[in-house]
C-alpha cells in the first residue's frame, strides 16, 4: 500500500477524514461537502501523530534539503510543524492570519532573518488560498519560501493553479485520489457514488448531492 493509501486509512480510522453523501457537511465558504478532514485530530493518537512526523521530515528532506527555517501556518499546522522542526533539528517560527493585535504586533512569530530558506507546513490544502497568504507574509519579510508540506489536499484544479503561479512546490502525505481509493476497497464509498464524489472535487462550489435523503417525518 503506498503512503498516500496508509495515512488515507489511518485519518479514516481516527475519524479525522470522515465521508457522508447523505448529510453533506457545509464549510465556511458555504460550499456543501461530502469529505470532512479535521488532522487536529492526529494530535491525540500517538501512534499517527508520530507517522506524520516522520513523513513530513522525511517530505522535507527529500524535496527541501536547503531548509533552513520551517514555518507553520496558525493555528492548525502549528503542532505539525514543530514536531517535524524537531526532528529535523531546524529552528521553527508561525505565521498568524493577521498581526497581534497587542503587544509587538507581531504576524511571524519567532526568530527568522532575511534570505532565510523557509518550507512552509500546513495541514490542510482546499483552495490554497490561507495558505498561499502566509508565503506572501513570509516573502514581505524577505524570507525565501521554497515550497510547502502538508497533509492532505483535496486537490482542487484552483489550488493546483494558485501554487503553480505563486511558484510555491506542494507536497503532502495524503490526497483526495488516495482517499477515494481506500474508501471504496474499506466500503465506505460504494462504486455507484463514485462520479457523485468525483464531481465534487472539480466543481465543489457549485456541487449538490443527489444521494437519496432519509425521510425523518412522523407517519
Amino acid at each position: 500500500m503506498s503512503t498516500q493509501k496508509h495515512f488515507a486509512e489511518k485519518l479514516l480510522q481516527i475519524k479525522a477524514l470522515q465521508i457522508n453523501l447523505q448529510k453533506p457537511y457545509v464549510w465556511a465558504s458555504g460550499w456543501n461537502s461530502p469529505v470532512y478532514c479535521d488532522n487536529r485530530k492526529v494530535l491525540s493518537y500517538p501512534y499517527v501523530r508520530d507517522f506524520v512526523k516522520s513523513e513530513l521530515a522525511n517530505m522535507v528532506l527529500e524535496h527541501f534539503p536547503d531548509a533552513e527555517v520551517i514555518a507553520g501556518v496558525a493555528t492548525a499546522g502549528i503542532a505539525h510543524g514543530v514536531m517535524a522542526a524537531d526532528l529535523l533539528k531546524l529552528p521553527f517560527i508561525y505565521v498568524r492570519s493577521k498581526p497581534k493585535e497587542h503587544g509587538m504586533g507581531n504576524q511571524i512569530e519567532g526568530v527568522l532573518e532575511k534570505g532565510q530558506k523557509v518550507v512552509v507546513i500546513e495541514d490542510l490544502i482546499s483552495t490554497g488560498k490561507s495558505s498561499l497568504q502566509v508565503v506572501d507574509v513570509l516573502r514581505e519579510q524577505g524570507a525565501e519560501v521554497i515550497g510547502m508540506c502538508g497533509l492532505f489536499t483535496y486537490g482542487f484544479t484552483a489550488a493546483t493553479e494558485a501554487f503553480e503561479k505563486a511558484m510555491v512546490p506542494l507536497h503532502t502525505i495524503s490526497n483526495y485520489a488516495a482517499l477515494m481509493e481506500v474508501a471504496e476497497e474499506l466500503k465506505i464509498v460504494q462504486a455507484e457514488h463514485k462520479e457523485m464524489l468525483g464531481q465534487w472535487r472539480i466543481d465543489p462550489g457549485n456541487w449538490k448531492t443527489t444521494f437519496p435523503q432519509e425521510d425523518h417525518s412522523l407517519k
